[in-house]
């Protein structure tokens, strides 16, 4: 039986973050071997990944980040099960690193992200499955966006319970910021009327039918005032046509025109958690 020291745990529990005794259990059954003793507590990682498969994963930490030059950017959302672990500084230390690896390769989706290296021994999907065993708590990516433009600005909001992308057609720090800003705030459906999907418009359309049937309005008159109140909803709920927060007397787009004459919003993109 190998002599199993407080040096070889804490060794082992700074490399995986499991547990004191959990630690000391797995050198113990792999009788000092230390790579061993890593794999043991991989594989009950994903016992618990197996067992809690089933389970809602709602809180988190969602993070934006830009590239050095601002003209791409990334936001990714990586949910657990309580508020208490999601305020965690080792989670969101996860979660950033998480980021950083989707920042600097700029993965497709989110399968693509979850097979890239996390560090030199274990891909991210793996090193999720192995938190999930270290926390006991179902750990996810709930989302992942990412976007490239002349100029791209990142915002989180609320402790990392929203982060949002904005991409600019030309280089304006403090107004990509701003912008970032309001997409947090106000979530926007889309970018413009254009972007609003179709069944979206549709059920604005019919919402607005049946209020003005329920007005009494004539008949003749429904499809118009379905038409205005289809055209509030852009005005409230489309990124361009929405108040500027910080000043209510010009829109996102006029704002934006007042910065620097043809500066535009081309895409944004936003993640949040259930809040």
């Amino acid at each position: 039986m190998a002599t199993i020291t407080a040096a070889d745990v804490n060794k082992l529990r700074k490399q995986t973050g499991a547990g004191m005794m959990d630690c000391k259990n797995a050198l113990v059954e792999a009788n000092g071997d230390f790579e061993n003793a890593v794999d043991i507590l991989r594989k009950r990682g994903q016992k618990v990944a197996a067992k809690r498969a089933d389970r809602e994963a709602t809180e988190g930490a969602v993070i934006a980040l830009t590239s050095d030059d601002n003209t791409s950017g990334i936001v990714v959302c990586v949910n657990c099960e309580t508020d208490f672990v999601a305020k965690n500084d080792s989670f969101v230390n996860l979660a950033t690193t998480i980021a950083n690896v989707a920042l600097a390769n700029q993965p497709a989706n989110t399968d693509e992200l979850m097979a890239l290296a996390y560090d030199a021994k274990m891909t991210i999907g793996e090193k999720l499955t192995e938190q999930t065993g270290v926390i006991g708590e179902k750990i996810e990516i709930g989302g992942y966006e990412k976007i490239a433009a002349p100029f791209v600005a990142a915002y989180i909001h609320m402790g990392n319970k929203i982060g949002t992308l904005v991409a600019l057609s030309d280089i304006a720090e403090e107004a990509g910021r701003d912008i970032a800003m309001q997409a947090a705030a106000m979530n926007p459906v889309s970018l413009d009327k254009d972007s609003v999907p179709a069944d979206v418009m549709e059920r604005e359309l019919e919402v607005g039918r049946e209020q003005a049937r329920e007005e009494g309005k004539p008949e003749a008159m429904i499809e118009k005032i379905a038409m205005g109140k289809l055209g509030k909803f852009y005005k409230e709920n489309t990124l361009v046509e929405q108040q500027f927060i910080k000043d209510s007397s010009l829109t996102v787009a006029g704002y934006l025109n007042s910065v620097k004459a043809g500066l535009k919003v081309v895409d944004f993109k936003r993640l949040s958690l259930a809040v």
